[in-house]
């Protein structure tokens, strides 16, 4: 987020910089025009009236999408089959624990060695209180959920350029960047400047909201004393008996604050898709796959790779062999198929479809990501830095540090996300080893905490552009792209229809996976009604 790396500024960057400089509501607004908005349309399960009359449905990916649809019309009465590359339900929702193994494009394996208990969440790693769906779903399979914590704080904000490569508290930033420009329009309120904007009967109320807002004192001033020390901290917090007066704080300087860059990151909480309450299911993402592969059963073929759809009046052909051991190729058959293979996978599949859809398929890329996960012997974060939970920001190439929100206060071993990237530093991530990654992001993340060398034990690193099943971490659409294909990707060709979060209006995000699949079994259920 603090990152000023000379590249061509991509979809996420630029709502986090909108909503830093103009506010939320503002990038709210540029979200929804460019199909990014965090808004669920779910407004309760699906229902599918009508005796289908045992048709059937292939459906290609056991992910949120595929499962989802695979459990309505399993519900409704179709017989349905699912292919899944893995070996495992779930997709992109996914948790590594100890004990597992993943391998990488270029045959990299990781045995990951963390302690029983702790994780790494990939993929997704957060829930939205307003992603309705997905909370209906966990509700519905019976996955336990606890809170997620987005802001806290006491974590940290970090530039390497500003404060000698100090690290800030958020709560410092903030207060300081809050009283600051509150004593500006304070100041221009009083100088009669916004009489154009403020009539005379709110200037006064004006006033009082900046003295609120900033803690600012009597004179509408933002500076070191006991208002300030309440939001920004103390040097010495308040105590008991002879020990009792606290030491107020220094506020960093306006001019200062401004050339380190670290406001940028508060904007990160004010996202419509961050704000409380955000929820993560108990003992991983990954639980919920694994509790749709449960109520799914032997619904679906694990290890099953396509390599050939093909379709005609009567119905869909698909082939497939098995991802680890290869053999002879098989074939499923169904008289409709719901595709819900990432884009990036399926413009490399022969595909009976249409120029239309063919073309949506190709054009659209996905954005590279990567995630790493360090276990360190003890958690202290909490025990030394008093940080439960939340985000610290830096415009280091790891970009983030994400605390755990589970075990407080365990004596054992813990893991942080030690890197969560995006754009230009993914890639160079992306073209190390795992080892290095995780030796860079430990390197990294020393800056922030110096406990790091004496207290890391071990790491696993997944970078999107090399998970063999979906090359990429999620679709990337642009107003242009969406305007010219994305219709295309979602109507139905003869047979099939595709799903995923790539075909809606919520990517990168495990409800809109769900809202397309829906919308998509909601069409096939209607035309098989219609016959």
């Amino acid at each position: 987020m603090l990152n000023k790396v000379a590249v061509p500024m991509n979809r996420r960057s630029l709502f986090k910089l909108i909503g830093a400089v103009a506010g939320s509501a503002v990038m709210y607004q540029a979200m929804t025009e460019l199909g990014h908005a965090g808004e669920s349309g779910y407004t309760g399960p699906v229902e599918l009236k009508g005796d289908p009359k045992g048709a059937t449905v292939l459906i290609l990916g056991a992910g949120m999408a595929g499962m989802s649809a695979a459990l309505e019309l399993r519900n409704a009465g179709y017989k349905v089959q699912v292919l899944e590359y893995n070996d495992r339900p779930g997709g992109r929702n996914w948790s590594l624990h100890g004990g597992d193994t993943y391998t990488e494009l270029g045959g990299f394996t990781q045995h990951v060695q963390f302690s029983e208990g702790l994780y790494l969440n990939p993929g997704p790693w957060r829930m939205p209180y307003h992603h309705r769906a997905l909370l209906d779903y966990c509700k519905r399979l019976k996955v336990a959920l606890e809170p997620f914590t987005q802001v806290n704080y006491a974590a940290y904000m970090h530039s390497s350029k500003a404060f000698a490569g100090k690290p800030q508290r958020y709560r410092e930033v903030q207060a300081d960047f809050n009283g600051h420009v509150a004593e500006l329009l304070a100041k221009a309120t009083n100088q009669s400047h916004l009489d154009r904007t403020v009539s005379r009967e709110d200037r006064e109320v004006l006033l009082d909201a900046m003295r609120a807002w900033g803690a600012l004192d009597k004179n509408y001033e933002y500076k070191k004393g006991f208002l300030t020390s309440e939001r920004r901290g103390w040097v010495s917090d308040p105590g008991g008996g002879t020990t009792s007066q606290p030491t107020p704080s220094d506020p960093v300087a306006l001019h200062d604050l401004m050339q380190s860059m670290l406001w940028r990151a508060i904007a990160a909480g004010h996202v419509y898709e961050f704000q409380s309450t955000i929820f993560q299911p108990v003992g991983g993402m990954g639980m919920i796959g694994k509790a749709f592969g449960r109520e799914l059963g032997d619904l679906i073929r694990y290890n099953a790779k396509v390599t050939d759809i093909k379709q005609d009046e009567r119905g869909v052909t698909v082939a497939y062999r098995d991802a680890k051991a290869g053999g002879p190729v098989k074939t499923a058959q169904a008289q409709y198929c719901i595709c819900t293979i990432p884009a990036s996978i399926l413009s490399q599949i022969p595909m009976t479809v249409g120029a239309p859809m063919k073309s949506a398929i190709d054009a659209l890329y996905y954005d590279s990501a990567v995630k790493v996960g360090l276990q360190f012997k003890r958690r202290f974060w909490e025990q030394d830095e008093s940080i439960y939970g939340g985000i610290s920001f830096t415009d280091m190439p790891n970009a983030l540090i994400g605390y755990p929100n589970t075990r407080f206060f365990d004596d054992g071993p813990g893991v942080l996300l030690g890197a969560y990237t995006f754009g230009a530093n993914s890639f160079q991530y992306a073209a190390m080893s795992p080892e290095e990654r995780i030796k860079k992001t430990v390197e990294y993340g020393t800056q922030i905490h110096p406990q790091y060398p004496a207290e890391f034990q071990h790491g696993v690193a997944v970078a999107w552009h090399r998970v063999p099943w979906t090359l990429g971490c999620a679709g990337h659409w642009t107003e242009e792209l969406r305007a010219r294909h994305f219709d295309n990707l979602c109507a139905f060709d003869g047979r099939i229809v595709l799903a995923g979060e790539h075909a809606s209006r919520l990517p990168a995000w495990q409800e809109g996976a769900l809202l397309s699949s829906l919308d998509a079994v909601r069409r096939l259920h209607q035309r098989v009604m219609a016959g």
